[in-house]
This record gives C-alpha cells, structure tokens and sequence, in this order.
C-alpha cells in the first residue's frame, strides 16, 4: 500500500539529526515540522525569513502574519530568528543549512532534479530551489513513484527542464526509499505492503536491488 503524504513526512523526519539546520520545501516536505522525533532539536529554515519554525499553528495559535515560504501559517518555536530574505538566501547559498528535504517532478540517476516547470501546461517558478539544490549537501527528494498517468519520476535522464544537476543523492515516494549511487537507483526500504516487483515495474531508471532491502515500519 502506498504511503500517505503524512507517512511519507514522518519518514522523512528520521533522517533529522539532532542541531540541523533544515529547510522544508513546498508542498510534502512542509508536513516534516509536524513529525520531528522526540529527543531531537532542530531548527527549521524558511527562506522568506524565518528560522526555528514550529507545527502548524491550531485555531487558537494561528497568525495570519506569520507563514512559511509556501504562505501557509506557520508557529515560531523559542529560539526562532526573522530577518530579511537575503539573509536568508546568504544562509542556503552560503552552505549553513544541513539538509534540505524538496519536492519534483522527476529525479534521474544521474541526480539530476526537475521541479519548477512543465512547459506548456506549468510554469510555477523557480523559487528558492534552485538555490537551495546549489546550496545544499544533503538534500531529500519526496514526491509520488509515478504521476497520476502511471510513468515513473525516476528516470534514467530527466525530460523536463532541470532545477539543478548531480546534486540529489536520496528519494522518498509513496513506494520506497531509494539511494543515488553509480549512475543508478539503489532501493533501501519499502513501503509497507509493496512488492519489489512494483517498484521494479514503476521505475524507469537503472534500479538496483540489494540483499538487505527492508520494509519501513510506521
């Protein structure tokens, strides 16, 4: 069974570690603040200005005033820090965030990421990750195995225009947790009640499948 968008920000949200710095991108990758582990401090990064964001707010907590990049409200934790967006993007350009976890398109074995543009059909700017993919070590990639269609986003070479080159090294779809290695998809976990078989099925890029693949638990 595929995973829900909250499973797949809970599982995202264990490759935390305690004193990163992270940026969550729009969309999946926003829903990680809600799922950070017990035990483990972190300070999320917005790059409209806002460092040591917090939940989404309840009823009671909400600010109109106070939003992510994607403007949904956010909360603000103690400790958190608002400045201008070029400070911000002197943070991520400048190397200071520890994992960045992005949306997309398609993801190729190259490490290739597409997420800013369809031509033809949507244009929704690049916004603040093509710095952040330039910017960032460790990025995490969330994002379904197959549009709605069925065709796979893990490519064996994006079609789409590229957001940023040879810089992804992780993905998370609704189907598996996949590595970027030697020009090829190295599957690591899978979601509860999908087969191997599946995902073979639903990738298009060179998969290579270990002895030690293991089931997530939720």
């Amino acid at each position: 069974m595929a995973l829900s968008r909250e499973q797949m920000a809970q599982r995202v949200a264990r490759e935390l570690q305690d004193g990163f710095y992270v940026n969550l991108g729009i969309g999946i990758p926003t829903l990680v603040a809600n799922y950070v582990p017990d035990g483990i401090d972190v300070m999320l990064q917005s790059e409209n200005g806002l460092l040591g964001m917090g939940p989404f707010p309840t009823e009671e907590t909400i600010d109109a005033d106070m939003i992510n990049a994607g403007k949904q409200t956010v909360t603000a934790r103690k400790g958190a820090s608002i400045f201008s967006s070029a400070e911000s993007f002197a943070m991520i350009r400048g190397g200071h965030v520890d994992l960045t976890v992005l949306g997309a398109f398609e993801v190729d074995v190259e490490g290739n990421i597409a997420s800013w543009m369809i031509p033809g059909k949507l244009v929704k700017g690049m916004g603040g990750a093509m710095d952040l993919v330039a910017g960032a070590e460790n990025i995490i990639v969330t994002m379904t195995h197959a549009s709605k269609d069925g065709e796979s986003k893990l490519l064996s070479r994006c079609s789409l225009p590229l957001t940023g080159a040879g810089c992804i090294k992780k993905v998370l779809t609704d189907l598996a947790y996949l590595e970027i290695e030697n020009g090829a998809f190295v599957l690591r976990e899978t979601a509860p009640g999908v087969t191997v078989d599946e995902i073979i099925a639903k990738t298009a890029g060179k998969l290579i499948v270990p002895d030690d693949v293991v089931e997530m638990t939720f």
